[in-house]
């Protein structure tokens, strides 16, 4: 190990960050998992929060109930809103970074009204500088709210096409999962899981229980159930490698995908 580091340390001081042997050396440095027993739950902007009372409430009982058993960091997405912002600010010409800036004010409403109902049982809202505590909120009470959208900002990568911006609250969600080396990442969505057509619109649609991110690729579904550019931070994650998208809307089955069950569709990394 201390050959490695001072190898590693050689070549930082030596190379250019992009030359190969210094690549390979830091990729050969051992990994460190910061919330290993930790699950990052992404909540649905337009699938669950936007439906209301009806399909938040559930929910929040049974986060409330799971947390007692697991440590949850919870993201929430952006939805109905952020879509029509996006429509405005699009129609207006103006580039992805601001969209992106928009997008995430409606992730953060989402966080500090999902922070407000569970605020009764210590589970508080985060933001910012704030997910610096995140593990003290873990320990204490084993959960922690916060807005899914990645801070970029005006900094984000614009997409090869359009001005909505490629990374949204599933990559925002996914990205804490994989930096903090957390257990598991389980999208809550207001449908079974991944199917060969959208379940909305065709009778045709046949589920998909799993499935890798080449076959999903292959199949032409990249952008069926999570944003595209999820599948290829999944493809080169260390810790995460396989997430579980869930239907929220019914009963138990966040609990159930908490337990380690295969409920909804797992899509893995290889």
């Amino acid at each position: 190990m201390t050959s490695t580091t001072a190898e590693l340390e050689a070549l930082l001081m030596q190379r250019s960050l992009t030359d190969a042997q210094l690549l390979a050396a830091a990729d050969a440095a051992a990994d460190f998992r910061i919330l290993p027993n930790a699950t990052v739950l992404k909540i649905g902007g337009q699938s669950v929060i936007d439906r209301g009372r009806a399909a938040v409430y559930p929910l929040v009982d049974e986060i409330v109930a799971a947390r007692k058993d697991h440590k949850l960091l919870i993201g929430t997405g952006a939805g109905t809103r952020a879509r029509h912002i996006y429509s405005i600010a699009a129609g207006l010409n103006l580039p992805a970074g601001l969209l992106s800036q928009l997008g995430g004010s409606v992730a953060d409403q989402n966080a500090a009204m999902l922070g407000q109902l569970l605020a009764k049982h210590g589970i508080s809202a985060v933001d910012g500088a704030g997910l610096s505590s995140v593990p003290l909120f873990l320990a204490e009470v084993n959960a922690v709210v916060f807005s899914g959208m990645p801070p970029y900002k005006l900094w984000m990568r614009p997409a090869a096409e359009g001005v909505i911006p490629p990374y949204r609250t599933d990559a925002g969600c996914f990205l804490v999962a994989e930096q903090f080396g957390c257990r598991a990442m389980i999208y809550v969505k207001d449908e079974n899981g991944l199917y060969t057509e959208n379940p909305k619109t065709s009778k045709n649609a046949t589920f998909i229980p799993k499935i890798s991110v080449d076959e999903m690729k292959a199949k032409g579904l990249q952008d069926s159930i999570l944003e595209f550019p999820v599948l290829d931070l999944l493809k080169n994650a260390r810790h995460v490698r396989e997430v579980q998208v869930v239907n929220g809307l019914v009963p138990g089955n966040l609990t159930r995908a908490l337990a380690g069950e295969h409920v909804g569709t797992i899509i893995t990394a290889c």
